[in-house]
């Protein structure tokens, strides 16, 4: 996230608030080198936070499914977060990241050891000019081999190699495939296409996050009269798309522009989405 700005960012740590980039894990702590962390992210953006009180439960799930013992409850995250909305400017664009993990442990972390840290950003809502994706080597794990249901820091070392080995060859991201063969995600965020006038993606099958930006999505085009199929996708489908795009909580919707050689227009479906889920956060208050 090249676009976030630390230098006025603040985080709640123990009870205070401070700034900068502060420094809160030890060498030996046990989600330094053994992974016990997780995270969410949420946005504030001219005077809105679509469904932040969503994103905070998802984070104590998250915490929950790595055996963490969140030290708060979501309700008290929201609050946390909203007193740091008020501390930028009104309508300032924020990237909030409520962040557990653990100190101590074997190889199981330790639940109580559990700690807290929450933080704020300057960070703007990307401009839609859209990216180019192409099919990663690389798929997505299975709730069996690894904890898919979490928002966990250790999923994110494969995004990594993902978004890396797409880039080395020219493209902006990767779209990842599950273990047998059908369309996933993009690297870190969800992937639609629109065919024949039909907002299509991928089915929640336990190795991608059901992203909440996507589940708003689901009922904001449905409601506008948008059919909507959420199933198995193949590539090639994707390859075939007259439109596509990609839900997230950090630029919502953002146009796929190109899909390998081919160049896909942003198009009127996709254009309506973000339309849709700006018109929808202008009725979340921050």
């Amino acid at each position: 996230m090249a676009e976030v700005d630390l230098a006025k960012a603040q985080h709640y740590i123990d009870g205070n608030w401070v700034n900068g980039n502060p420094p809160v894990m030890g060498i030996w702590d046990h989600a330094t080198w053994l992974a016990s962390a997780v995270f969410d992210g949420a946005r504030a953006f001219d005077g809105y936070a679509p469904d932040l009180d969503l994103h905070c439960q998802r984070a104590i799930r998250s915490a929950n499914t790595l055996g963490l013992k969140p030290p708060m409850t979501a309700e008290e995250i929201e609050r946390l977060a909203r007193e740091g909305i008020r501390r930028f400017p009104a309508g300032t664009h924020l990237y909030i990241r409520p962040f557990f993990w653990a100190a101590d442990g074997d190889v199981a972390p330790d639940p109580a050891s559990t700690r807290f840290a929450l933080s704020l950003a300057l960070a703007p809502i990307p401009e839609p000019k859209g990216f180019r994706v192409t099919l990663s080597p690389f798929r997505r794990p299975t709730a069996e081999t690894a904890p898919t249901a979490a928002k966990a820091v250790g999923l994110y070392a494969h995004s990594g190699m993902a978004v890396a080995e797409a880039n080395k060859r020219g493209f902006d991201d990767g779209v990842m495939l599950d273990q047998l063969g059908h369309v996933s995600e993009l690297t870190t965020s969800n992937i639609w296409i629109i065919k024949n006038g039909t907002a299509i993606t991928p089915v929640p099958n336990g190795t991608f996050l059901n992203g909440i930006t996507r589940q708003r999505l689901v009922k904001l085009l449905r409601a506008a009269g948008i059919p909507v199929e959420e199933r198995s996708l193949r590539y090639e489908e994707v390859l075939e798309a007259d439109e596509a795009f990609a839900s997230g909580n950090y630029s919502k919707v953002s146009p796929i522009i190109g899909i390998e050689e081919r160049k896909l227009a942003y198009g009127p479906i996709t254009q309506l989405a973000r339309k849709l889920y700006w018109d929808y956060a202008k009725t979340q208050p921050a």
